[in-house]
Protein backbone atom coordinates (compact mmCIF):
# COMPACT_ATOMS: atom_id res chain seq x y z
CA UNK A 1 0.00 0.00 0.00
CA UNK A 2 2.76 2.35 -0.88
CA UNK A 3 1.25 3.87 -3.98
CA UNK A 4 0.40 7.55 -3.83
CA UNK A 5 -3.35 7.86 -4.26
CA UNK A 6 -5.17 10.30 -6.45
CA UNK A 7 -6.28 13.31 -4.45
CA UNK A 8 -9.83 14.27 -3.62
CA UNK A 9 -11.66 11.26 -4.91
CA UNK A 10 -14.93 12.60 -3.57
CA UNK A 11 -15.95 15.66 -1.59
CA UNK A 12 -18.89 16.35 0.67
CA UNK A 13 -19.81 19.30 2.87
CA UNK A 14 -19.53 18.42 6.51
CA UNK A 15 -20.42 20.20 9.71
CA UNK A 16 -17.24 19.99 11.76
CA UNK A 17 -16.84 20.75 15.46
CA UNK A 18 -14.05 23.04 16.67
CA UNK A 19 -13.53 21.69 20.17
CA UNK A 20 -14.80 19.14 22.59
CA UNK A 21 -17.19 21.51 24.34
CA UNK A 22 -18.84 23.03 21.29
CA UNK A 23 -21.91 21.19 20.05
CA UNK A 24 -23.45 24.07 18.13
CA UNK A 25 -23.63 24.17 14.37
CA UNK A 26 -20.34 25.48 13.07
CA UNK A 27 -19.20 26.75 9.72
CA UNK A 28 -19.44 24.25 6.86
CA UNK A 29 -16.14 22.82 5.86
CA UNK A 30 -15.40 20.96 2.64
CA UNK A 31 -13.76 17.68 3.48
CA UNK A 32 -12.10 15.33 1.02
CA UNK A 33 -12.13 11.60 1.55
CA UNK A 34 -8.89 10.79 -0.20
CA UNK A 35 -6.61 13.78 0.11
CA UNK A 36 -3.71 12.15 1.92
CA UNK A 37 -1.78 8.97 1.27
CA UNK A 38 -2.39 6.11 3.64
CA UNK A 39 1.28 5.60 4.23
CA UNK A 40 1.90 9.21 5.18
CA UNK A 41 -0.51 9.54 8.12
CA UNK A 42 1.30 9.78 11.39
CA UNK A 43 -1.84 9.81 13.54
CA UNK A 44 -4.54 8.01 11.62
CA UNK A 45 -5.97 6.53 14.78
CA UNK A 46 -6.71 9.97 16.18
CA UNK A 47 -10.45 10.69 16.27
CA UNK A 48 -12.04 13.73 14.72
CA UNK A 49 -14.02 16.35 16.60
CA UNK A 50 -17.47 16.08 15.04
CA UNK A 51 -20.31 15.31 17.43
CA UNK A 52 -22.90 12.56 17.06
CA UNK A 53 -25.67 14.95 15.96
CA UNK A 54 -23.53 16.75 13.40
CA UNK A 55 -22.44 13.43 11.95
CA UNK A 56 -26.10 12.43 11.71
CA UNK A 57 -26.84 15.63 9.82
CA UNK A 58 -23.92 14.99 7.47
CA UNK A 59 -25.06 11.43 6.92
CA UNK A 60 -28.60 12.51 6.16
CA UNK A 61 -27.30 15.11 3.73
CA UNK A 62 -25.18 12.48 1.97
CA UNK A 63 -28.14 10.09 1.63
CA UNK A 64 -30.69 12.80 0.71
CA UNK A 65 -30.41 13.51 -2.99
CA UNK A 66 -32.32 13.72 -6.24
CA UNK A 67 -33.31 10.08 -5.82
CA UNK A 68 -36.31 11.25 -3.81
CA UNK A 69 -37.82 12.65 -7.01
CA UNK A 70 -37.82 9.25 -8.71
CA UNK A 71 -38.99 6.90 -5.94
CA UNK A 72 -42.69 7.46 -6.83
CA UNK A 73 -41.87 6.51 -10.44
CA UNK A 74 -39.97 3.46 -9.14
CA UNK A 75 -43.01 2.40 -7.11
CA UNK A 76 -45.26 2.98 -10.11
CA UNK A 77 -42.96 0.83 -12.25
CA UNK A 78 -42.82 -2.13 -9.87
CA UNK A 79 -46.17 -1.87 -8.07
CA UNK A 80 -46.93 -1.87 -4.36
CA UNK A 81 -44.98 -5.09 -3.86
CA UNK A 82 -41.76 -3.30 -4.79
CA UNK A 83 -41.92 -1.39 -1.48
CA UNK A 84 -40.62 -4.60 0.09
CA UNK A 85 -37.64 -4.40 -2.26
CA UNK A 86 -37.02 -0.80 -1.17
CA UNK A 87 -36.74 -1.95 2.45
CA UNK A 88 -34.60 -4.94 1.42
CA UNK A 89 -32.17 -2.72 -0.49
CA UNK A 90 -32.10 -0.19 2.37
CA UNK A 91 -31.31 -2.96 4.86
CA UNK A 92 -28.58 -4.37 2.63
CA UNK A 93 -27.06 -0.91 2.11
CA UNK A 94 -27.10 -0.33 5.87
CA UNK A 95 -25.35 -3.65 6.41
CA UNK A 96 -22.66 -2.89 3.82
CA UNK A 97 -22.16 0.51 5.47
CA UNK A 98 -21.45 -1.30 8.72
CA UNK A 99 -19.01 -3.57 6.84
CA UNK A 100 -17.13 -0.46 5.73
CA UNK A 101 -16.87 0.60 9.37
CA UNK A 102 -15.53 -2.83 10.33
CA UNK A 103 -12.94 -2.67 7.54
CA UNK A 104 -11.70 0.65 8.92
CA UNK A 105 -11.62 -0.72 12.46
CA UNK A 106 -9.28 -3.49 11.30
CA UNK A 107 -6.73 -1.06 9.87
CA UNK A 108 -6.39 2.47 11.35
CA UNK A 109 -4.42 3.52 8.25
CA UNK A 110 -7.59 3.35 6.14
CA UNK A 111 -8.97 6.86 5.62
CA UNK A 112 -11.10 6.61 2.48
CA UNK A 113 -13.10 4.23 0.31
CA UNK A 114 -10.28 3.80 -2.23
CA UNK A 115 -8.01 2.95 0.71
CA UNK A 116 -10.34 0.05 1.51
CA UNK A 117 -10.14 -1.12 -2.11
CA UNK A 118 -6.35 -0.96 -1.98
CA UNK A 119 -6.15 -2.71 1.39
CA UNK A 120 -8.26 -5.56 0.01
CA UNK A 121 -7.07 -5.93 -3.58
CA UNK A 122 -3.98 -3.74 -3.99
CA UNK A 123 -3.57 -1.00 -6.58
CA UNK A 124 -6.12 -2.63 -8.89
CA UNK A 125 -8.68 -2.44 -6.10
CA UNK A 126 -7.96 1.26 -5.57
CA UNK A 127 -8.23 1.93 -9.30
CA UNK A 128 -11.53 0.05 -9.59
CA UNK A 129 -13.09 1.91 -6.66
CA UNK A 130 -11.85 5.27 -7.97
CA UNK A 131 -13.21 4.61 -11.47
CA UNK A 132 -16.63 3.57 -10.17
CA UNK A 133 -16.84 6.57 -7.83
CA UNK A 134 -15.82 9.17 -10.39
CA UNK A 135 -18.03 7.69 -13.11
CA UNK A 136 -20.96 7.81 -10.73
CA UNK A 137 -20.20 11.44 -9.87
CA UNK A 138 -20.03 12.33 -13.57
CA UNK A 139 -23.37 10.68 -14.32
CA UNK A 140 -25.09 12.28 -11.33
CA UNK A 141 -23.78 15.71 -12.40
CA UNK A 142 -25.17 15.04 -15.87
CA UNK A 143 -28.47 14.06 -14.26
CA UNK A 144 -28.57 17.45 -12.54
CA UNK A 145 -28.57 19.17 -15.94
CA UNK A 146 -31.30 16.88 -17.26
CA UNK A 147 -33.37 17.56 -14.14
CA UNK A 148 -33.06 21.32 -14.65
CA UNK A 149 -33.97 20.97 -18.32
CA UNK A 150 -37.06 18.90 -17.47
CA UNK A 151 -38.44 21.19 -14.75
CA UNK A 152 -37.63 24.74 -15.86
CA UNK A 153 -39.96 24.59 -18.92
CA UNK A 154 -42.85 24.14 -16.48
CA UNK A 155 -42.03 27.55 -15.01
CA UNK A 156 -41.10 29.25 -18.31
CA UNK A 157 -42.93 27.28 -21.02
CA UNK A 158 -42.42 29.78 -23.85
CA UNK A 159 -38.77 30.60 -23.32
CA UNK A 160 -36.39 30.25 -26.27
CA UNK A 161 -33.37 31.97 -27.81
CA UNK A 162 -31.56 32.08 -31.14
CA UNK A 163 -27.93 31.18 -31.90
CA UNK A 164 -26.54 31.42 -35.42
CA UNK A 165 -29.98 31.40 -36.96
CA UNK A 166 -31.13 28.36 -34.96
CA UNK A 167 -34.02 28.69 -32.52
CA UNK A 168 -33.36 26.78 -29.32
CA UNK A 169 -36.19 26.30 -26.88
CA UNK A 170 -37.64 23.90 -24.36
CA UNK A 171 -35.40 21.51 -22.47
CA UNK A 172 -32.35 22.11 -24.64
CA UNK A 173 -32.27 25.83 -23.99
CA UNK A 174 -32.40 25.40 -20.21
CA UNK A 175 -29.72 22.69 -20.18
CA UNK A 176 -27.39 25.09 -22.03
CA UNK A 177 -28.28 28.08 -19.85
CA UNK A 178 -27.87 26.14 -16.60
CA UNK A 179 -24.54 24.83 -17.90
CA UNK A 180 -23.40 28.43 -18.44
CA UNK A 181 -24.63 29.44 -14.97
CA UNK A 182 -22.79 26.52 -13.37
CA UNK A 183 -19.55 27.05 -15.30
CA UNK A 184 -18.10 29.86 -13.10
CA UNK A 185 -18.75 27.80 -9.96
CA UNK A 186 -16.64 24.98 -11.41
CA UNK A 187 -13.74 27.41 -12.02
CA UNK A 188 -13.56 28.12 -8.25
CA UNK A 189 -10.70 26.46 -6.43
CA UNK A 190 -12.48 26.94 -3.11
CA UNK A 191 -16.00 25.53 -3.19
CA UNK A 192 -16.64 25.88 0.54
CA UNK A 193 -19.20 28.64 -0.12
CA UNK A 194 -21.29 26.24 -2.19
CA UNK A 195 -21.14 23.68 0.61
CA UNK A 196 -23.46 25.90 2.65
CA UNK A 197 -26.19 25.51 0.04
CA UNK A 198 -25.49 21.93 -0.96
CA UNK A 199 -25.66 20.79 2.65
CA UNK A 200 -29.33 21.77 2.65
CA UNK A 201 -30.29 18.42 1.11
CA UNK A 202 -32.03 17.39 4.31
CA UNK A 203 -34.11 20.57 4.43
CA UNK A 204 -34.90 20.31 0.71
CA UNK A 205 -36.17 16.75 1.11
CA UNK A 206 -38.47 17.75 3.99
CA UNK A 207 -39.78 20.81 2.13
CA UNK A 208 -40.37 18.73 -1.00
CA UNK A 209 -42.23 16.03 0.92
CA UNK A 210 -44.42 18.61 2.68
CA UNK A 211 -45.14 20.41 -0.60
CA UNK A 212 -46.20 17.16 -2.28
CA UNK A 213 -48.49 16.29 0.63
CA UNK A 214 -50.00 19.80 0.57
CA UNK A 215 -50.63 19.55 -3.17
CA UNK A 216 -52.40 16.23 -2.77
CA UNK A 217 -54.41 17.13 0.34
CA UNK A 218 -55.38 20.77 -0.20
CA UNK A 219 -54.92 21.58 -3.91
CA UNK A 220 -57.57 19.29 -5.35
CA UNK A 221 -55.54 16.29 -6.52
CA UNK A 222 -56.33 13.87 -3.70
CA UNK A 223 -54.99 10.40 -3.01
CA UNK A 224 -57.27 8.23 -5.13
CA UNK A 225 -54.80 6.24 -7.22
CA UNK A 226 -55.07 2.51 -6.54
CA UNK A 227 -52.10 1.33 -8.57
CA UNK A 228 -51.06 -2.23 -9.34
CA UNK A 229 -49.92 -4.72 -6.72
CA UNK A 230 -47.10 -6.11 -8.84
CA UNK A 231 -45.70 -5.27 -12.26
CA UNK A 232 -43.00 -7.81 -13.12
CA UNK A 233 -41.73 -5.92 -16.16
CA UNK A 234 -41.09 -2.82 -14.05
CA UNK A 235 -39.23 -4.53 -11.19
CA UNK A 236 -35.73 -4.04 -12.74
CA UNK A 237 -36.36 -0.29 -13.10
CA UNK A 238 -37.75 -0.09 -9.55
CA UNK A 239 -34.81 -1.83 -7.87
CA UNK A 240 -32.32 0.19 -9.93
CA UNK A 241 -33.85 3.49 -8.83
CA UNK A 242 -34.09 2.28 -5.23
CA UNK A 243 -30.38 1.40 -5.35
CA UNK A 244 -29.60 4.89 -6.64
CA UNK A 245 -31.12 6.32 -3.44
CA UNK A 246 -28.44 4.59 -1.34
CA UNK A 247 -25.23 5.48 -3.16
CA UNK A 248 -23.55 7.43 -0.33
CA UNK A 249 -21.13 4.69 0.75
CA UNK A 250 -18.02 6.42 -0.67
CA UNK A 251 -18.47 9.20 1.91
CA UNK A 252 -18.95 6.94 4.93
CA UNK A 253 -15.20 6.72 5.67
CA UNK A 254 -15.07 10.52 5.87
CA UNK A 255 -18.01 10.58 8.27
CA UNK A 256 -16.39 7.86 10.35
CA UNK A 257 -12.95 9.49 10.62
CA UNK A 258 -14.50 12.88 11.42
CA UNK A 259 -16.37 11.59 14.48
CA UNK A 260 -15.30 12.40 18.00
CA UNK A 261 -16.62 9.05 19.28
CA UNK A 262 -16.33 6.51 16.48
CA UNK A 263 -18.04 3.81 18.51
CA UNK A 264 -21.32 5.66 17.84
CA UNK A 265 -20.97 5.44 14.06
CA UNK A 266 -23.19 2.36 13.80
CA UNK A 267 -25.95 4.33 15.55
CA UNK A 268 -25.42 7.19 13.09
CA UNK A 269 -25.86 4.83 10.15
CA UNK A 270 -28.95 3.21 11.68
CA UNK A 271 -30.62 6.57 12.34
CA UNK A 272 -29.73 8.03 8.93
CA UNK A 273 -30.91 4.99 6.99
CA UNK A 274 -34.12 4.77 9.02
CA UNK A 275 -35.06 8.43 8.50
CA UNK A 276 -34.12 8.48 4.81
CA UNK A 277 -35.94 5.22 4.10
CA UNK A 278 -39.08 6.51 5.83
CA UNK A 279 -38.84 9.71 3.75
CA UNK A 280 -38.35 7.77 0.51
CA UNK A 281 -41.23 5.42 1.31
CA UNK A 282 -43.59 8.28 2.21
CA UNK A 283 -42.70 10.15 -0.98
CA UNK A 284 -43.23 7.01 -3.07
CA UNK A 285 -46.59 6.24 -1.45
CA UNK A 286 -47.87 9.83 -1.69
CA UNK A 287 -46.85 10.14 -5.32
CA UNK A 288 -48.34 6.78 -6.31
CA UNK A 289 -51.62 7.54 -4.54
CA UNK A 290 -51.79 10.95 -6.22
CA UNK A 291 -50.92 10.07 -9.82
CA UNK A 292 -50.96 6.28 -10.09
CA UNK A 293 -49.57 4.81 -13.29
CA UNK A 294 -49.37 8.31 -14.82
CA UNK A 295 -46.28 9.16 -12.77
CA UNK A 296 -43.34 10.55 -14.73
CA UNK A 297 -39.63 10.03 -14.03
CA UNK A 298 -39.68 13.00 -11.60
CA UNK A 299 -42.77 13.64 -9.51
CA UNK A 300 -42.37 17.40 -10.00
CA UNK A 301 -43.25 16.91 -13.68
CA UNK A 302 -46.75 15.75 -12.63
CA UNK A 303 -47.47 18.75 -10.40
CA UNK A 304 -49.97 21.44 -11.50
CA UNK A 305 -47.90 24.55 -12.09
CA UNK A 306 -50.67 26.98 -11.08
CA UNK A 307 -50.45 25.95 -7.41
CA UNK A 308 -48.08 27.67 -4.96
CA UNK A 309 -47.18 24.37 -3.29
CA UNK A 310 -46.17 22.95 -6.67
CA UNK A 311 -43.95 25.93 -7.38
CA UNK A 312 -42.32 25.59 -3.96
CA UNK A 313 -41.59 21.94 -4.73
CA UNK A 314 -40.11 22.73 -8.15
CA UNK A 315 -37.98 25.65 -6.92
CA UNK A 316 -36.70 23.52 -4.05
CA UNK A 317 -35.81 20.82 -6.57
CA UNK A 318 -33.94 23.24 -8.84
CA UNK A 319 -31.75 25.07 -6.30
CA UNK A 320 -29.76 22.15 -4.88
CA UNK A 321 -28.43 20.67 -8.14
CA UNK A 322 -26.98 24.03 -9.21
CA UNK A 323 -25.06 24.29 -5.93
CA UNK A 324 -24.04 20.64 -5.82
CA UNK A 325 -22.79 20.37 -9.40
CA UNK A 326 -19.38 21.91 -8.70
CA UNK A 327 -18.91 19.75 -5.61
CA UNK A 328 -19.73 16.66 -7.65
CA UNK A 329 -17.24 17.31 -10.46
CA UNK A 330 -14.42 18.72 -8.30
CA UNK A 331 -13.00 15.26 -7.48
CA UNK A 332 -12.96 14.38 -11.18
CA UNK A 333 -11.26 17.68 -11.98
CA UNK A 334 -8.63 17.05 -9.31
CA UNK A 335 -7.80 13.61 -10.70
CA UNK A 336 -7.44 14.97 -14.25
CA UNK A 337 -5.38 17.97 -13.16
CA UNK A 338 -3.05 15.89 -11.02
CA UNK A 339 -2.25 13.73 -14.03
CA UNK A 340 -2.10 16.34 -16.79
CA UNK A 341 -1.34 19.74 -15.31
CA UNK A 342 2.11 21.23 -15.84
CA UNK A 343 3.63 24.28 -14.23
CA UNK A 344 3.30 26.29 -17.45
CA UNK A 345 0.02 28.26 -17.67
CA UNK A 346 -1.37 26.14 -14.86
CA UNK A 347 -4.43 28.29 -14.11
CA UNK A 348 -5.37 28.71 -17.77
CA UNK A 349 -5.12 24.99 -18.43
CA UNK A 350 -7.16 24.30 -15.29
CA UNK A 351 -9.98 26.52 -16.56
CA UNK A 352 -9.83 24.71 -19.90
CA UNK A 353 -10.10 21.30 -18.22
CA UNK A 354 -13.01 22.37 -16.02
CA UNK A 355 -14.84 24.03 -18.91
CA UNK A 356 -14.37 20.94 -21.08
CA UNK A 357 -15.80 18.77 -18.33
CA UNK A 358 -18.90 20.96 -18.01
CA UNK A 359 -19.28 21.02 -21.79
CA UNK A 360 -19.11 17.23 -21.95
CA UNK A 361 -21.89 16.86 -19.36
CA UNK A 362 -24.02 19.36 -21.28
CA UNK A 363 -23.50 17.34 -24.48
CA UNK A 364 -24.43 14.09 -22.73
CA UNK A 365 -27.50 15.73 -21.14
CA UNK A 366 -28.62 16.98 -24.56
CA UNK A 367 -27.90 13.64 -26.23
CA UNK A 368 -29.56 11.43 -23.57
CA UNK A 369 -32.18 13.67 -21.90
CA UNK A 370 -33.74 10.73 -20.07
CA UNK A 371 -33.48 11.32 -16.33
CA UNK A 372 -35.32 8.20 -15.21
CA UNK A 373 -33.48 5.80 -17.51
CA UNK A 374 -30.09 7.39 -16.85
CA UNK A 375 -30.47 7.34 -13.06
CA UNK A 376 -31.76 3.79 -13.31
CA UNK A 377 -28.56 2.88 -15.16
CA UNK A 378 -26.45 4.63 -12.51
CA UNK A 379 -28.30 2.81 -9.75
CA UNK A 380 -28.07 -0.59 -11.40
CA UNK A 381 -24.46 -0.56 -12.53
CA UNK A 382 -22.58 1.97 -10.37
CA UNK A 383 -24.53 2.19 -7.11
CA UNK A 384 -25.07 -1.56 -6.85
CA UNK A 385 -21.36 -2.10 -7.46
CA UNK A 386 -19.99 0.58 -5.12
CA UNK A 387 -22.58 0.39 -2.35
CA UNK A 388 -23.56 -3.28 -2.23
CA UNK A 389 -21.06 -5.59 -3.93
CA UNK A 390 -17.66 -3.99 -3.26
CA UNK A 391 -18.07 -3.45 0.51
CA UNK A 392 -18.89 -7.16 0.89
CA UNK A 393 -15.96 -8.35 -1.21
CA UNK A 394 -13.52 -5.99 0.50
CA UNK A 395 -14.67 -7.07 3.94
CA UNK A 396 -14.33 -10.76 3.05
CA UNK A 397 -10.78 -10.17 1.82
CA UNK A 398 -9.61 -7.85 4.64
CA UNK A 399 -11.14 -9.89 7.45
CA UNK A 400 -10.16 -13.24 6.00
CA UNK A 401 -13.50 -14.83 6.96
CA UNK A 402 -13.90 -16.11 3.41
CA UNK A 403 -11.70 -19.01 4.50
CA UNK A 404 -14.49 -20.37 6.72
CA UNK A 405 -18.24 -20.69 6.44
CA UNK A 406 -20.90 -19.49 8.86
CA UNK A 407 -24.06 -17.42 9.18
CA UNK A 408 -22.39 -14.09 8.40
CA UNK A 409 -20.64 -15.50 5.35
CA UNK A 410 -24.02 -16.77 4.16
CA UNK A 411 -25.58 -13.33 4.64
CA UNK A 412 -22.74 -11.64 2.76
CA UNK A 413 -23.04 -14.11 -0.12
CA UNK A 414 -26.77 -13.37 -0.26
CA UNK A 415 -26.18 -9.61 -0.34
CA UNK A 416 -23.55 -10.01 -3.07
CA UNK A 417 -25.92 -12.19 -5.10
CA UNK A 418 -28.64 -9.56 -4.75
CA UNK A 419 -26.23 -6.81 -5.83
CA UNK A 420 -25.04 -8.76 -8.86
CA UNK A 421 -28.64 -9.52 -9.84
CA UNK A 422 -29.56 -5.82 -9.66
CA UNK A 423 -26.44 -4.90 -11.62
CA UNK A 424 -27.00 -7.38 -14.45
CA UNK A 425 -30.79 -7.21 -14.84
CA UNK A 426 -31.08 -3.48 -14.06
CA UNK A 427 -28.23 -2.47 -16.35
CA UNK A 428 -29.61 -4.55 -19.23
CA UNK A 429 -33.11 -3.14 -18.75
CA UNK A 430 -31.89 0.47 -18.50
CA UNK A 431 -29.71 0.20 -21.60
CA UNK A 432 -32.52 -1.44 -23.59
CA UNK A 433 -34.98 1.28 -22.51
CA UNK A 434 -32.57 3.99 -23.66
CA UNK A 435 -31.99 2.21 -26.98
CA UNK A 436 -35.70 1.63 -27.57
CA UNK A 437 -36.44 5.27 -26.76
CA UNK A 438 -34.18 6.45 -29.59
CA UNK A 439 -35.40 3.77 -31.99
CA UNK A 440 -39.07 4.69 -31.64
Amino acid sequence: MDQEPENSIITIPLLVGRNDDDDTLESQKLVTTDSVSIGHHADNSRSGNTSFYKTCFNGLNALSGVGILSVPYALSSGGWFSLILLFLIASSALYTGLLIQRCMDMDPNIRSYPDIGERAFGTKGRALVSILMNTELYMVATGFLILEGDNLPKLLPYFKFEIGGFNIGGKESFVIIVGLIILPTVWLNNTSILSYISASGVVASVVLLCSIFWTGEFDGIGFHGKGAFLNWSGIPTAVSLYSFCYCAHPVFPTLYTSMRNRRQFSKVLLLCFFLCTVTYALMAILGYLMFGSQLMSQITLNLPINKISSRVAIYTTLINPIAKYALMVTPIVNVIENRLLSNCHKRLFSIFIRSSLVLSTVVVALTIPLFGYLMSLVGAFLSASASIILPCLCFLKISGIYRSFGLEQLIIVGVVFMGISIMIVGTYTSVMEIVLHFMT
